[in-house]
């Protein structure tokens, strides 16, 4: 990949040129704001429903069919309000994006998530257990690294399908971007493994609670119903997903300079050769416990996100106290030559990793103040564009209808990628609009599961997929050369898996 100095702009291919990601993003501001001044403000009623979520009855706010409305003046006529420039009273302003954006709720969470965690693995990183330990057991056993792909891949599709994760995979991602490099492989399958797999098995899940369970206890369909399907859906997406990185991993490992992560990955295998992991590790009883701690750790997040509904403010602190006791064990056995400020150290680095992620997760947020917000019953741009698209897909037949509430679904995700947020927003009306086309609501809930995962591997609005990039130091447009493909793959599966349902009544 070239790069033009001064100019931070990444080439897919000679004579066409990507903006950076904060660019692409600035632009999509624009258009939003733009879209303000075209687009009249448009609003829903809601009410309360109940549901079960593993047999407990809870009660979630819907919008209620057929009451969307614009917002009217005096006269009438449908209220068209642009956004300012600027608001000087705390209001939505064009340029109040950056901030506004970063103290949202929604986006705070996740910035705090991005440097706590970051720096957590930052000092587990630094004490070199995990690449001692892998390394180790690689070197041993030769061609080992290849039974390390489809053994993540599965693990992290697992974890995705059962508990969602997401955000959780970004520290495995810190962990495994060297030791890829090490063996010979790249950091694109480091991502691959990681946050790519957990977004499949997100898609395909057939036990999510943050995105199944949701959007089928709001259209009122059994909450895990259909389980079958969606298991057997797991299994074929996750296969594919697993066949197409192991195919890539050959690729890669035959001939190193076709990676589009070729260039960026001479920091990995310059820090590499500065801690030695490519020369091997002794590994000793510190390794061991620091190991342990990571294991321990895990386990204890899967077990708080299970049985106590753990999200990321709690697993941030899991986290955290892992770093800490890992920092511990490094000074205590001289781990890298650890000291007490290196602990300090650590922590600063890898949280300092994520600044550039954690800025582009605000930017990614200020887009929906700029529309408004995804508030229902406030008068907004973005309320008004969905009951728009909502109306254009009444007419069709089941089957198109289904197809294009997918292709809806997966362009919405854009502006939000939140799966409980995009189940809340869109399924009021995906549901109710499926019986008036002779679609099921079990497949609305499909189409919305697998519409809102899979772009979320392209989108420079998901704030994972960015933190992810940013830890494997690949440019979005590179990972978009790449992947390109590889989602094209899964959407032609997800269409023909909707198109199945469709046809045995699912």
């Amino acid at each position: 990949m070239s790069k033009k100095k001064g100019e931070g702009l990444k080439s897919f291919n000679r004579g066409f040129n990507v903006p950076d990601t904060y660019i692409i993003i600035f632009f999509v501001v624009v258009i939003a704001a733009v879209m303000t001044f075209l687009v009249p403000k448009g609003y829903y009623e809601t009410e309360d429903v109940t549901y079960l979520m593993n047999g407990v009855e809870k009660t979630r706010t819907v919008i209620k069919d057929g009451s969307f409305q614009y917002l009217t003046d005096a006269a009438g006529k449908p209220v068209t309000e642009g956004v300012a420039l600027f608001s000087g009273d705390g209001g939505t302003g064009f340029f109040n994006y950056m901030y506004n954006g970063i103290i949202s709720s929604s986006a705070i969470e996740i910035i705090a998530f991005l440097m706590v965690v970051g720096g957590a693995f930052g000092i587990m990183i630094r004490t070199g257990a995990v690449e001692a330990g892998l390394i180790g057991l690689i070197r041993k056993a030769k061609g080992a690294e290849k039974l390390l792909i489809p053994v993540l891949f599965v693990l992290f599709s697992l974890g995705g399908a059962v508990f969602g994760m997401g955000e959780e995979a970004l520290p495995f991602t810190m962990i495994l971007c060297p030791l890829f490099v090490a063996v010979g492989y790249d950091t694109v399958i480091a991502v691959l493994v990681t946050y790519v797999a957990t977004q499949i098995g997100f898609g395909s899940s057939w036990m999510n609670p943050f995105s199944v369970g949701i959007a089928q206890g709001i259209a009122g369909v059994d909450v895990f119903s259909g389980a079958g399907f969606r298991m057997v859906m797991w299994v074929v997406f996750t296969a594919l997903g697993c066949g197409m990185t192991m195919f890539y991993a050959a690729k890669v490992k035959k001939t190193p300079e076709i990676s589009v992560a070729y260039e960026s990955d001479q920091y990995f295998r310059d820090q590499n050769e500065k801690t030695g992991i490519d020369e091997g590790h002794s590994f000793g009883i510190g390794h061991i416990l620091v190991l342990v701690t990571l294991a321990v750790t895990v386990v204890w997040v899967i077990w708080g996100v299970m049985a106590k509904g753990y999200y990321m403010a709690e697993i941030a602190t899991q986290f955290f106290i892992m770093g800490i006791v890992a920092g511990v064990i490094g000074v205590i056995f001289h781990l890298n030559d650890m000291k007490v400020n290196d602990i300090a150290v650590s922590f600063k680095d890898g949280a300092k990793d994520l600044i550039g992620a954690a800025l582009v997760v605000a930017m990614a947020q200020g887009i929906m103040q700029v529309l408004g917000g995804s508030d229902p019953t406030t008068p907004t741009v973005i309320n008004t564009i969905m009951y728009g698209i909502s109306q254009a897909l009444a007419g069709l037949s089941g089957a198109a209808a289904a197809v294009l509430m997918y292709v809806f679904q997966s362009v919405f995700n854009f502006f939000v990628v939140s799966g409980s947020g995009q189940a809340a927003i869109t399924m009021p009306i995906m549901a109710p609009l499926a019986d008036l086309l002779g679609v099921s609501r079990q497949t609305s809930v499909l189409a919305f599961q697998l519409g809102d995962a899979f772009t979320n591997l392209i989108v420079p609005t998901s704030g994972c997929l960015i933190g992810s990039l940013a830890i494997a130091k690949i440019e979005w447009s590179n990972w978009i050369k790449f992947m390109w493909k590889f989602l094209g793959i899964l959407m032609i599966g997800a269409v023909i898996t909707i198109l199945i349902a469709v046809a045995i009544g699912f």
